[in-house]
């Protein structure tokens, strides 16, 4: 039987072989490519690093198991950032109560003014200061900040995105739209 250099393959071969195979060995190399992009990317939804490491052996267990869901649309890259922040999404919806301590503004006082707010172009977003946008970051919902995430920390195409959500460009594009407005609307208020 013929060896493969394993550290040859690219992603997409490898979670093949992976799936055809179940070999645990094959998914360390998968997981030596990603953990520390996974992690990177669980911290930005935790509160320590403790908490993201935790989430990011989550992510690969679960990953493990549903490895065989793949089907080859996107780059493999692309689908498991998909994949991790959903993962960290559903974990910060589970955990809100735990997390409702962190947020200070009262959502229900926030008053509906879009028709008021000035189109948020990327420049607005870029002019914001990190600390006070890490904060507004946590007062929208999980699902907004993922996209935004998505869009902006990692350079994502609109494309990419909707391949990796599942959803139309338009969508992605108008669900942007919104996730930046609100992160302004947070930020103003802070």
């Amino acid at each position: 039987m013929e060896s493969i250099d394993v550290t040859k393959l690219n992603d997409e071969d490898l979670v093949r072989e992976i799936v055809e195979k179940n070999d645990t060995h094959l998914f360390a190399v998968l997981y030596d490519r990603y953990a520390s992009l996974v992690y990177n990317k669980c911290y930005g939804f935790s509160s320590s690093k403790e908490e993201a490491q935790d989430l990011t052996h989550d992510v690969f267990i679960r990953l493990f198991v549903k490895l065989r869901t793949f089907k080859g649309k996107s780059k493999f890259s692309t689908w498991l950032y998909s994949f991790t922040y959903n993962f960290c999404v559903n974990y910060v919806q589970r955990n809100k109560e735990k997390r409702k301590e962190k947020v200070t503004v009262v959502t229900d006082q926030i008053k509906e003014e879009d028709s008021d707010l000035e189109e948020i172009d990327d420049t607005t977003l870029f002019e914001l200061k990190s600390d006070k946008l890490a904060k507004a970051l946590e007062m929208i919902s999980p699902s907004e900040k993922m996209i935004l995430l998505m869009k902006y920390q990692d350079e994502m195409s609109i494309r990419d995105i909707s391949l990796g959500l599942d959803i139309g460009e338009s969508a992605v594009k108008m669900r942007l739209k919104r996730a930046k407005e609100k992160v302004v609307r947070a930020y103003n208020e802070l």
